[in-house]
């Protein structure tokens, strides 16, 4: 037997268990579901929800990111699978240091360990597709290095088959929303996330775009130190996200990190076309000044200008209250068979999404007090959008959605007090899409990010 059949049949095997680990708790929702459906059985969601998360989350894997994202897409799932499925924490148990060596004697030889003056035998963080060990160059510069887990690729793809199965589970009970476009892009995205060369050029990209961002720190990838599997970078000083706030932190700082995390993710979208997909708290470190470190680039979505333009064509829309430009804007996005009704149904997002920036004032994100609205809106979309006949989102929409509303819950969570409004304004104040398309073209070619799949 060769060694490349010997890998497929690990491969495949590696597969076989993972579906069998899964399955389960994914047929049980089918057979809930259909109970339900079919002969009335009331099921008890919630309880079977906890079991789900169970489940994934001790998975090394890509799932739980899907769920977590899924859990703030409206209607992707049910109420009670998204609100359990929301807690997941993307932190695996760590490989220990037989699997260290062997990942490193792989990726950059035999004497590996001897192109480094320190390396850490103990992971300093661990999450879904790898783990990262602290380090120290000769020339002593610190840095962080990413080790994908093994059999990465074969644990995607039995991923990417359950969430297939389950969205469509869904879609038979409910309809108002067609799933093919976004289980298109996640697979498409999360299967880019195993390209550790891929994320390398899209630090240096974001490290490009964010280059006059003073309150915004992107790591440095290493030169001769990266591979598809690891990813060797400089190491930023932060403190999470989450324990800063848990120590209360003064109005004036919260600010300072809610401002530059507006800034690090839609400079790039409307200057450049290009946006962080992965929202998640974790992916932020708070630096004593208020300034933020941005981690983790596995998931960089680049947009068409036409894409970006509709963006702002539906802002001036809900603005003005005009329904046949929200219309236009929403077919420049690549909705399509959209009835008078189904518009008048994505409005009612839209309102939610852009109302901050309508207001030339200082504000909270959010000025309810009910910390349900957003799913209460969703619900009335959603609604509106089964009475008309459902929609089928667009892939770029996927992405950008999820941004908007991933980056929305951290403004609420920081308590930001900010004109948002002046904020948008500074970003499209000279837009144009060509000028959009001549500087995402540049730096695509600058950081020499590989084309999408």
């Amino acid at each position: 037997m060769s060694g490349s059949d010997g890998e497929n049949r690990a491969s495949l095997f590696g597969e076989l268990r993972r579906l069998a680990r899964t399955s389960g708790a994914v047929g049980g929702i089918a057979a809930r579901v259909a109970g339900e459906r079919v002969f009335g059985i009331r099921a008890d969601r919630a309880s079977h929800a906890e079991d789900l998360k169970t489940v994934l989350g001790g998975l090394k894997g890509p799932l739980m990111k899907v769920a977590q994202f899924l859990s703030t897409v409206p209607d992707a799932l049910p109420a009670e699978y998204a609100a359990e499925l929301a807690e997941l924490q993307a932190n695996a148990p760590p490989m220990g240091w037989a699997f260290v060596r062997r990942r490193m004697v792989a990726e950059l030889g035999p004497d590996w360990l001897g192109r480094f003056a320190e390396f850490s035998h103990e992971a300093a963080a661990a999450a879904s597709l790898g783990q990262v060990h602290r380090a120290r160059l000769p020339d002593g510069t610190d840095v962080a290095c990413k080790l994908q887990y093994p059999d990465m690729a074969s644990t995607v793809e039995a991923d990417l088959r359950q969430l297939r199965v389950a969205m469509a589970i869904y879609h038979r009970m409910d309809n108002a929303i067609q799933h093919d476009e976004i289980y298109t892009e996640l697979a498409e995205r999360l299967r880019e996330e195993l390209d550790y060369v891929r994320e390398a050029a899209q630090m240096r990209l974001y490290a490009l775009m964010l280059q006059d961002e003073a309150s915004v720190h992107v790591p440095r990838p290493i030169a001769g130190y990266c591979t598809r599997r690891l990813l060797t970078m400089t190491w930023l000083d932060g403190r999470a996200l989450m324990r800063r706030l848990e120590e209360e932190p003064g109005q004036d700082e919260r600010n300072r990190i809610a401002t530059a995390l507006f800034r690090a993710w839609y400079v790039p979208f409307y200057r450049y076309g290009i946006i962080h997909g992965d929202p998640h708290l974790g992916n932020y470190q708070v630096r004593p000044d208020g300034s933020v470190n941005l981690l983790d680039f596995g998931a960089i979505r680049v947009f068409p200008s036409r894409f970006v333009e509709g963006v702002i064509l539906l802002y001036e829309a809900v603005r003005d209250q005009d329904e046949e430009k929200a219309h236009h804007a929403y077919e420049t996005w690549g909705f399509t068979d959209l009835t008078r009704d189904k518009t008048a149904a994505l409005n009612l997002w839209a309102k939610f999404l852009y109302e901050p920036l309508m207001q030339d004032r200082v504000r909270r994100i959010q000025e309810t007090n009910d910390p349900q609205f957003g799913r209460a809106v969703a619900e009335q979309v959603h609604a509106a959008l089964k009475r008309s006949g459902g929609v089928k989102p667009p892939r770029e929409f996927v992405l950008m959605d999820r941004s908007a509303i991933g980056l929305g819950s951290v403004f609420l969570r920081l308590g930001a007090e900010l004109n948002w409004f002046r904020l948008f304004q500074d970003l499209i104040a000279d837009f144009t899409p060509e000028a959009l398309a001549a500087r995402q073209a540049a730096a695509l070619v600058a950081a020499d990010v590989p084309a999408a799949a």
